[in-house]
This record gives C-alpha cells, sequence and structure tokens, in this order.
C-alpha cells in the first residue's frame, strides 16, 4: 500500500513512478533514536511462507488464543472482509468471511478476551487513510474467533471511530489484555498511540484520544501476552514498551521487502514478523533476555477451549525450522533497504504528505 502511494506521490510532484516505488520501503531507514536502547539484532527464524496464492498482501498477524500452531492474517486493501486461519507450514487451514464488514483498507488485526463472554475474540482494523484525514471515521471490527478450522462466516459487530486531533493514516491496533483497553497506533513522521474508550458503543462515534508517541511511520502493533509490555514496529525495527513514553529496548527486524506486521508468541520472548507480498514470510524474532525479564508465563489450554476472562495469553507457535534452501530464498527476496535512498525519500515524502492532504480536505 505505502508504494501505491508513493507512486501517485511521484505523480503529483513529478517524480518518477519507479523511484518512487524504489523508496518505498526506506521509510524505515529514518528511525528516530536508533542508537538508544538499543535490543541490538535479535535471534530471527523463518518460520514459513504463505503457501495461500490469495493472500497477497498480509498486513496483519495474530495468534490464536485457543489453538496451538495457528496464525491468523488478512490481506491489504483492495481485497474482501476475509480472513485466513494458517498453520505452522505456512498452508492455509481455512478461510473466513466477516459479514457486516467492510474492506476499505484493513491494516491490521489483535486478538483478545471479551469481558462480556470470556470467549476468544479477533479484531479488524480499517484504518488505512492514507490521505491523512480524507474518511470521515474509521471502523474496527469484532468478531469470535472461530471454534473450527472449517471455510466459514463470522459475524462483525462495528465501532466507529474518530481521533479527537483529527483524522490521520495508522497501521497498528493493539489491546491491552489486562484491560481490554483498545489502542491505534498512527503511521506518520510523528505518529502517536491513541486510546479507545473503555467502553466501546456501536450506537455512536468512539473518540481516540492521544495518550503518547510512536516511532517514525509505525506499521503495526502489539501487546504481549501478560500485558507487561506492547511493541511498535516500523520498516527496519521494533520498539518495546513498558507504556507510552517508557522504551525498554529496541530489536532489529529481519530484512522484507515491506514490513507490515508484528505479533507476540505466547510466552512473550519472540515476535512473529511479516511482509507484504506473495508467498511472503513469517519469522520469528527472539526477544533480548533483558527486554522479557518479569513477564509472567502462560499455561497450556486444551485446544478448542475458551481462555479464562481473568487470563489472556496467546498461544505459542512452534518455529518449524525452515530449511536452508527456504532461508536462501527469504534473503534472496526480502531485500534491506537501500541506504542511499532514504534522503530523497524523506524529502519527497514531507512536501509530498502536506500536499496530498491538503488537496484531500480541500475536496473531500
Amino acid at each position: 500500500m505505502t508504494i501505491r502511494v508513493l507512486a501517485a506521490v511521484g505523480l503529483l510532484l513529478g517524480v518518477p513512478a519507479a523511484a518512487c516505488a524504489a523508496t518505498g520501503a526506506a521509510a524505515a531507514a529514518v528511525d528516530p533514536g536508533a542508537g538508544e536502547a538499543s535490543g541490538g539484532r535479535g535471534d530471527e527464524k523463518l518460520l514459513f511462507r504463505f503457501k495461500d496464492p490469495r493472500i497477497g498482501e498480509s498486513s496483519g498477524l495474530a495468534v490464536s488464543l485457543t489453538r496451538k500452531n495457528v496464525i491468523y492474517t488478512h490481506n491489504d486493501s483492495g481485497s474482501s472482509a476475509q480472513f485466513f486461519a494458517v498453520g505452522p507450514t505456512g498452508a492455509t487451514l481455512a478461510t473466513f468471511t466477516v459479514a457486516g464488514a467492510a474492506a476499505r483498507d484493513w491494516e491490521a488485526m489483535a486478538t483478545s478476551i471479551d469481558p462480556a463472554t470470556g470467549r476468544a475474540v479477533l479484531w479488524f482494523a480499517d484504518i488505512g487513510d492514507n490521505l491523512n484525514g480524507a474518511w470521515p471515521d474509521y471502523s474496527i471490527y469484532k468478531v469470535p474467533e472461530p471454534t473450527t478450522m472449517r471455510d466459514a462466516t463470522v459475524q462483525a459487530t462495528r465501532y466507529r471511530f474518530r481521533y479527537k486531533d483529527g483524522g490521520r493514516n495508522a497501521e497498528g491496533i493493539m489491546v491491552n489484555p489486562r484491560t481490554g483497553r483498545l489502542y491505534v497506533v498512527s503511521k506518520e513522521f510523528a505518529g502517536s498511540v491513541y486510546q479507545a474508550p473503555a467502553k466501546l458503543r456501536t450506537d455512536r462515534v468512539n473518540i481516540l484520544r492521544r495518550v503518547g508517541p510512536a516511532p517514525l511511520m509505525a506499521t503495526d502493533a502489539a501487546y504481549s501476552p501478560d500485558g507487561s509490555m506492547f511493541v511498535i514496529r516500523t520498516y527496519i525495527s521494533a520498539s518495546l514498551y513498558r507504556a507510552p513514553d517508557d522504551l525498554v529496548s529496541r530489536v532489529s527486524m529481519p530484512a522484507l521487502r515491506q514490513a507490515e506486521s508484528i505479533a507476540f508468541t505466547r510466552d512473550g520472548k519472540s515476535l512473529l514478523v511479516g511482509s507484504e507480498g506473495e508467498n511472503s514470510p513469517v519469522y520469528a524474532v527472539r526477544l533480548p533476555a533483558a527486554a522479557t525479564a518479569g513477564q509472567a508465563s502462560a499455561s497450556p489450554r486444551r485446544e478448542g477451549a475458551s481462555p479464562p476472562a481473568s487470563r489472556s495469553a496467546a498461544p505459542s507457535v512452534a518455529p518449524s525450522a525452515a530449511s536452508a534452501e527456504e532461508e536462501a530464498e527469504a534473503t534472496k527476496h526480502d531485500t534491506g533497504v537501500p541506504g542511499g535512498m532514504v534522503a530523497l525519500w524523506v524529502g519527497m515524502a514531507v512536501g509530498a504528505t502536506g500536499l496530498i492532504a491538503a488537496v484531500a480536505r480541500r475536496f473531500s
């Protein structure tokens, strides 16, 4: 999605589309404080590649709360209101259609326990407003986590949102397992963490209020299973926080074509990270021990069982060691950011962001 927007930016500014596409990934290279509180490069392992050709723009990841070795994902814009359950080899186990939902630009997902029922739910965020305020409001959908791994339709509950300080683009959501509170993380040069109301309403628009800063051009976010920390990722790194403005560590991410998604494993000691693109990879990145000290561990659950309302730990995804050939293929296709393009991208994007926003507001 970012590359497509930059191509449009190029047309407005007279920059060749090819040059814009080439610089699309470079947003991540400009990450403030890259040397501060750095956790270094994590211990990364390729788990699998998505095998389903329908998963062409994986933009969100979530680990099942009730089934071991099941990961959920969904596509970016241009797709239908649909998500996929994927097994440890990358093969699709089931495809779910979300009734009562639209998919303008789904950018993120999360899992949590519904305090009213004690059952696991999935959240899907239609928040990718690439024109930074052109949408009148934003939708986040809640669906019950499927109880069987068969193709099915699930019914959504829709919540509408507006930002208290004006519309903006966002690509990250997360739910605090201790409180059940929903948060949205904006994708901007000066990003922010926004808090949703404690009780969400379906009969009116819910207001998102800023509670802290976020790293530059954040592409996803997630809470740890015990709620002791959360992670916000950019195109090349992940930042761990105890609370907004309370940075724990930074962890480098695998070099990916267009890094879009992140989730914690069950034990909270590793991150799952993914990318857009057909046959895109999912990596497990081990966190530095210092960053995970003191986390509460979670006990295994019977497969298919509903987690208790007082606990909300996500089951682990067992790292199925990828072959050497798969590792080599991942490195071949998912190259890093071309460093020489960073200055060009930043200069172009700063001017373009303001121009597009102004045009959008003028004609919206």
